[in-house]
């Protein structure tokens, strides 16, 4: 299985953002240049990148379509993107926009037999299921859902390896606890899904701060790693990241 690295970009109001464990209230702004950051990205050699719509995340209706289309016209990105995905038809928009994978996230916990039934008629390379997961205090790693205040009553493990028998390709996990923190990627729990899930390329998200931390989820069997707050911050040489 080949490792990617996501250079990734969050937007909210077109402008380049971070949020603090998924916390609106906790935003931090980096300018509103996304497409100019996105031809650094493949000037510096990324092959792929992850663009996130949060206006969309929370208020449901992608926004993006337009920077998405210059993204793909202007550089040889391929783009995996998401954020207020709702139906089969958002799916749709989203891929004929130009997207290499549509990221779906809170309907795979709530309505997973309709995303199943889109893993078929989209094609599983075309769709990466994002869980975003928080550990509790019996060690089980919870989905939780409603801006992460309730558990959804089903396990990561249960719902990741419904997924996998379905023929999903591409899974990323967000552990809710690191998101945004720079304090490291959970390597332990990236070991476990990979384990869990052969076959499947599991992408590490939340606290990947340096080359090391990529190089770890690499050696732990992730298919790919993505790269944030520590990006934009400069904390990390993307040069490097890639080489790595």
């Amino acid at each position: 299985m080949s490792f990617i690295v996501y250079p990734a970009l969050d937007i909210r109001d077109g402008r380049v953002v971070r949020l603090r464990q998924g916390d609106y209230a906790q935003e931090t702004s980096y300018g509103d240049d996304p497409l100019p950051r996105a031809q650094v990205f493949a000037a510096q050699g990324a092959r792929w990148m992850h663009l996130v719509d949060l206006d969309a995340a929370r208020a449901g209706g992608y926004t993006l379509a337009p920077l998405l289309a210059s993204i793909r016209a202007q550089t040889p990105l391929q783009v995996q993107t998401g954020g207020g995905v709702r139906g089969r038809d958002d799916v749709a928009r989203i891929l004929d926009a130009g997207a290499g994978r549509v990221v779906v996230g809170s309907l795979a916990v709530r309505r997973p037999d309709e995303v199943v039934g889109w893993l078929e008629e989209f094609g599983a390379e075309r769709i990466t299921i994002a869980l975003d997961a928080r550990q509790d205090a019996q060690g089980q790693w919870q989905l939780p859902v409603h801006g992460w205040t309730e558990n959804a009553g089903v396990t990561l493990d249960e719902l990741a390896q419904r997924y996998a028998r379905a023929g999903m390709r591409h899974l990323l996990c967000t552990d809710i606890a690191r998101d945004g923190m720079l304090s490291g990627p959970n390597i332990s729990l990236y070991q476990h899904l990979s384990a869990l899930l052969p076959g499947v390329a599991v992408q590490a998200s939340g606290g990947v701060r340096n080359v090391a931390d990529i190089a770890e989820a690499r050696a732990a069997g992730c298919g790919g790693a993505i790269l944030g707050k520590a990006l934009l911050e400069q904390r990390m040489d993307l040069v490097e990241a890639l080489a790595c």
